[in-house]
């Protein structure tokens, strides 16, 4: 806001010195060399933000051409003295502070000088007027880098913290749940498994002997067998993604999933929809999920469109987003989490399935993944 406020400002102070000029000095000599190095400062002036804010050598080669533009234009017609203004912001935003000090101070020097060839005699205001502004205008200036430097780090801080949050939630959350089913384990499958080895150990001491106690023992085991594989069974359906559970659709659960807030992700579901084993739910679902993560993490990407096809024998899951792209697929950084492209292509392998991606580097991409309705693994 302030550059485009300093930007109309110097552009409206430039036309205004050109106009006086015309018409307070009509026919003189100097009027080709003020038109022209007018134009030129203009020129010069909308170059400057093609070649950004950083002090490169480019940008203090532009700023040093600007400055003698406006020099010359001065020494011609000190009425462009007032052009200094929005070349005190130029020069603030593209030196260090020092340097950026040293010369607003030489522009005001010069300024006043100006001021007081004009005058008809001497004139406190124009001695001690410039260098009051160029002072108020780099107090503010100052006072502003500083209040977004702050802005700037207390973002990266909240951000910062944000990361460490959800990675300790996280560590949390997979503790608590080692130590859920690790009790659940020893208080279920455990138990049972050591109560058969117990149970066949006693029939084959009295299988020769007595065995009608050897049978029973054997059906006893057969029995906490029995048990145990309900119990395993419902520890496997504990495990399935909480999205799906109590009954949500596939669809569902994909329509519900976002990549943050700088993303916009789009669903749509194409075909006639058909019953899905939990494990091919679970393993797109998965996917899904990786694959948002990469795009969130590593893509740079504005949109991401999730689509879920049933094609008859297959179900296929396409996931393509507007980001960066790569030349060659690769698992991207942190994919020792499970997001990285390994860990996709091993769920929907396990499943007869086929994980395919195209990409290219600035035109996004897209990751596909198909699973055989028909495969029972």
């Amino acid at each position: 806001m302030l550059a485009a406020v300093m930007h109309t400002a110097f552009f409206l102070l430039l036309g205004a010195s050109v106009a006086r000029f015309l018409l307070r000095h009509p026919g003189s000599p100097n009027t080709p060399w003020i038109i022209a190095l007018s134009a030129a400062l203009a020129l010069l002036y909308v170059l400057g933000p093609a070649l950004g804010a950083a002090p490169t050598l480019r940008r203090l080669i532009w700023l040093g051409l600007v400055v003698a533009a406006w020099v010359v234009l001065v020494v011609l017609a000190p009425s462009f003295a007032w052009c200094a203004v929005p070349l005190f912001y130029t020069a603030l935003r593209t030196l260090p502070p020092r340097a950026a000090i040293v010369l607003v101070a030489l522009l005001t020097v010069f300024v006043v000088a100006a001021q007081l060839k004009l005058s008809h005699g001497f004139d406190p205001n124009l001695l001690l007027a410039p260098p009051a502004i160029a002072a108020l205008a780099t107090a503010v200036f100052v006072h502003m880098e500083r209040q977004a430097q702050a802005q700037r780090d207390l973002i990266d801080d909240l951000i910062r913290t944000r990361r460490e949050l959800a990675a300790t939630e996280r560590r949390e959350g997979t503790l608590a749940e080692r130590q859920r089913l690790s009790m659940e384990i020893h208080d279920t499958l455990a138990q049972h498994l050591s109560s058969q080895q117990m149970l066949l150990q006693a029939a084959d001491r009295v299988w020769d002997g007595d065995p009608a106690t050897a049978r029973a023992h054997v059906r006893t085991a057969t029995g906490i067998a029995a048990r145990g594989l309900a119990e395993a069974r419902r520890l496997v359906h504990d495990l399935a993604p909480p999205e799906l559970a109590g009954g949500a659709g596939l669809a569902d659960a994909l329509r519900a999933l976002d990549a943050g807030p700088d993303i916009d992700v789009r669903f749509h579901l194409e075909g006639t929809p058909a019953p899905l084993p939990e494990r091919v739910q679970s393993a797109l679902l998965r996917v899904a999920q990786g694959a948002l993560a990469n795009v969130r993490e590593h893509a740079h990407a504005r949109t991401a469109a999730l689509t879920l096809s049933f094609l008859g024998d297959q179900v296929v899951l396409d996931v393509a987003d507007d980001g960066d792209g790569f030349t060659e697929p690769r698992a991207p950084r942190g994919g020792d989490r499970g997001h990285g492209l390994p860990a996709m292509r091993a769920r929907v392998g396990q499943l007869g399935g086929t994980l395919t991606i195209e990409s290219t580097a600035g035109e996004g991409t897209v990751l596909s993944a198909a699973i055989p309705l028909e495969h029972r693994p």
